[in-house]
């Protein structure tokens, strides 16, 4: 019995794939383009004023939030700093006391006063250093340039620590994201004056 039912089942559903008439019958027709969905999304959108997505305005801003944007914003600019290191001088050979041979530099290889600006003025650390001397600049002005420099760098240093141990899996809570975010900006204001005071 049930062969005979699987047969006429079989046959009904073959005869209705053959057919042109139910094909034609179960045609539907087509919706709108992807080009027409876009217009009408982005018109809708349009009238309704709403900002481009994902907007930064539409966040509230939050202490990690923002410190995270730092963080990324001072590897970025300490990259670059980086990148602007002077070029090797070659080695000169000398004699030390005990005749042993070694390598001295010439020249100063640290990053330019000037950051990025130096890339475009010739020049090396030591004649930047001299520029720099001769301008006769106060105290305070120095020591707050100096200040300026190395609130980046101490400031990725110390975010930096944050985040190995965020990948220890420690600090991970939103009250010790905090926590832990102000005890990034004490350390960093507290070892850039340190520094700065060099």
């Amino acid at each position: 019995m049930a062969a005979l039912l699987l047969r006429h089942v079989g046959r009904h559903c073959l005869r209705a794939h053959l057919s042109p008439q139910l094909c034609i019958r179960n045609a539907v027709p087509l919706g709108t383009t992807a080009k027409e969905e876009m217009e009408r999304f982005w018109s809708k959108n349009t009238s309704l004023n709403r900002p481009l997505s994902p907007h930064i305005s539409i966040y509230g801003w939050s202490l990690p939030m923002a410190m995270s944007i730092c963080h990324r914003g001072t590897g970025i600019a300490l990259s670059a700093a980086t990148a602007n290191l002077q070029k090797a001088a070659p080695p000169e050979y000398s004699e030390c006391s005990n005749n042993l041979k070694f390598r001295q530099r010439t020249e100063s290889h640290g990053v330019s006063l000037f950051g990025l600006s130096a890339l475009l003025v010739p020049g090396s650390f030591e004649s930047h250093l001299e520029f720099v001397k001769s301008l006769c600049l106060g105290p305070a002005l120095i020591h707050t340039a100096k200040f300026a420099l190395v609130f980046p760098l101490m400031y990725h240093t110390w975010n930096g620590i944050r985040h190995l141990m965020w990948d220890l899996g420690k600090g991970l809570t939103i009250s010790q994201l905090h926590q832990s975010g102000v005890a990034v900006l004490v350390l960093t204001v507290l070892s850039s004056v340190g520094l700065a005071a060099m």
